[in-house]
């Protein structure tokens, strides 16, 4: 059997002083996506952010184990470099920077970090193309601002393009699925699905079943107040579908 990529014990945290997640136990291997769902307010986004080092939220006991690595002594940009990836429910606009330019930034940064060489210009326009036609973006998007002037679809698009780029190890997707119709919902999964690999794992949070039609779990685990209550296959879907999160 596999070493966990990713191994979560008895977690608390919580921002402000409020605790919000209260004794997470979680294991992820590669290859696997895993499924997080549960009501609004259950603390499924405190626990992205808690994994990928967002500044205000605090630990107070547990364990996080990265790849062998203590993810909670790792420093944001340590955690990306080293293949986490989170897409964010709301992303934000970056006034004055490309989205090629900041996409060259985080690409060189953790090549860096690997301890290769930065991408030629050519080398990056090269990659810059292929993962825009992947997510059917047009190339006219790379000069544009990140996320500044962009519909709802086409933020969560970006994302998935930048998730395309970096490759990354463990993509958290925090309700990506929000708010989108059918045809950008497809893109979403599309870029889920096809990053999937028996090395690459992914963790998608969500409080709806639709998106999970086109990625199908290998695990489901229902969140409530803090805690994981339920775990199961991907009937859980069909489950909560049916009868709400009441029945947890």
């Amino acid at each position: 059997m596999k070493e966990s990529l990713l191994r979560i014990e008895g977690l608390h945290a919580g921002i402000g002083g409020k605790e919000i997640l209260k004794g997470i136990d979680l294991d992820i291997r590669p290859g696997e996506i895993h499924a997080i769902m549960g009501p609004n307010g259950a603390g499924k986004s405190t626990l992205g952010a808690v994994l990928t080092g967002k500044p205000g939220y605090e630990v107070t006991s547990g364990r996080v184990s990265y790849m062998g690595r203590d993810l909670l002594a790792m420093a944001p940009e340590e955690r990306s470099w080293a293949g986490l990836f989170l897409s964010f429910q709301y992303p934000v606009e970056i006034p004055g920077v490309t989205i090629s330019a900041f996409m060259k930034a985080a690409i060189d940064a953790k090549r860096q970090n690997a301890g290769l060489p930065a991408f030629t210009g050519a080398e990056f326009l090269k990659l810059l193309r292929e993962k825009m036609a992947f997510v059917k973006m047009s190339p006219d998007f790379a000069k544009r601002e990140v996320n500044v002037g962009f519909s709802g679809g086409e933020k969560k698009r970006n994302e998935i393009f930048q998730m395309a780029m970096l490759d990354p190890a463990l993509s958290i997707l925090d309700e990506t699925d929000s708010g989108l119709d059918v045809d950008a919902l497809k893109i979403v999964a599309d870029g889920v699905n096809a990053l999937r690999s028996p090395e690459k794992s992914a963790i998608i949070i969500t409080h709806y079943h639709k998106l999970l039609e086109y990625v199908v779990p290998d695990k489901v685990h229902i969140l409530k107040a803090g805690k994981i209550v339920a775990s199961g296959g991907r009937e859980m879907v069909d489950v909560i579908e049916n009868n709400g999160f009441e029945k947890f």
